[in-house]
């Protein structure tokens, strides 16, 4: 009798044990497709909330560009359009735009210049272009404020360096003003953007050059053609569209560059580097105009945007030219 009794205890045993298994194995199955379905959700999720941190602020500053909101007077009406039509009258907005536009248009060109130049001597397998390349990227890994505070103190006319050696050459370059003076002040912005980017459009123009196909320059070089035949005519064409990559980068962050100028000179002397993000600080945070800094973001966002779509559809139209 008593081995009856353990025998059907360990069958029911069994059985519990058998029954737990198969709902725990229920389980897993519901969760295993529950996760199944979740999972394009999941991996949305990222771009999802990255999309509406991007959102949220713009449509609040959008918002506040069509209010007359200043932080000194926390009660605020809607004005819809008052704000750009108040700046579209002004001078301010109008000699902003064009100080935005000479940094752009100086400093990019200038870049891409030398950026293409560089990249045009680096790509050789020399001992000097394998010592530089490494080098070239230095003053990348420099933050814009501390490259524009570093080439400040360099330019001081008191004590910088820059003005030293000028002056050994010319002593009258002793004290000469830099971003001292409206007139050169541009000047020193432009090569302070110059001296911290130019690795930037170097770098992409020589990835480029590395990437182009050997076969037509050797038969360029068998048919005895010379390198600047070369370059017009086969360089400079499968380049372009490394060229307008370049161009749209570094023109969309000259447009939005507010490190340079602002810790240079906070926008002066006068208004001789109150580019669009800097006279919307100023407005914003110095003013404490808030509707007024919205709108010069909004209308900074608008030309950006229209800038960054040009140049898309140049560079799609020159990869379609050089693919066919």
């Amino acid at each position: 009798m008593a081995d009856v009794g353990t025998k059907n205890q360990t069958r029911h045993g069994k059985k519990r044990q058998k029954t737990e298994e198969d709902r725990l194995n229920l389980v897993g199955a519901g969760a295993h497709a529950l996760l199944h379905r979740a999972r394009p959700y999941i991996l949305v999720l990222p771009a999802l909330l990255l999309t509406i941190g991007v959102l949220v602020p713009f449509v609040t500053g959008v918002f506040w560009s069509l209010t007359n909101y200043n932080l000194m007077h926390p009660a605020y009406r809607f004005i819809g359009i008052g704000n750009y039509l108040n700046m579209f009258k002004g001078v301010a907005f109008w000699n902003t735009l064009s100080v935005t536009g000479i940094y752009v248009i100086a400093a990019v060109g200038v870049e891409l210049i030398l950026g293409l130049a560089i990249a045009m001597l680096l790509n050789r397998e020399t001992l000097a272009a394998r010592i530089c390349r490494p080098l070239l990227v230095l003053p990348l890994l420099t933050a814009p404020v501390l490259a524009t505070l570093m080439w400040k103190l360099m330019l001081s006319s008191e004590y910088g360096v820059v003005n030293y050696f000028l002056s050994l050459v010319a002593p009258s370059l002793r004290d000469f003003p830099w971003a001292g003076s409206a007139h050169y002040a541009m000047l020193t912005v432009v090569l302070i953007d110059v001296w911290i980017f130019t690795p930037f459009i170097a770098l992409l123009l020589l990835a480029g050059l590395r990437s182009l196909p050997a076969a037509p320059f050797e038969a360029a070089r068998v048919d005895g053609a010379s390198a600047w035949f070369s370059f017009r005519q086969l360089t400079w064409p499968m380049l372009t569209p490394y060229l307008a990559v370049a161009l749209i980068f570094r023109i969309i962050d000259t447009i939005q560059q507010f490190d340079i100028p602002y810790v240079l000179t906070e926008g002066g002397p006068g208004d001789a580097l109150m580019t669009m993000q800097v006279r919307a600080y100023t407005q914003s945070f110095t003013y404490l105009n808030i509707g007024i800094g919205s709108a010069y973001m909004f209308i900074t966002w608008i030309i950006v945007f229209v800038i960054s779509r040009l140049m898309v559809n140049l560079w799609s139209k020159w990869r379609a030219k050089l693919g066919g």
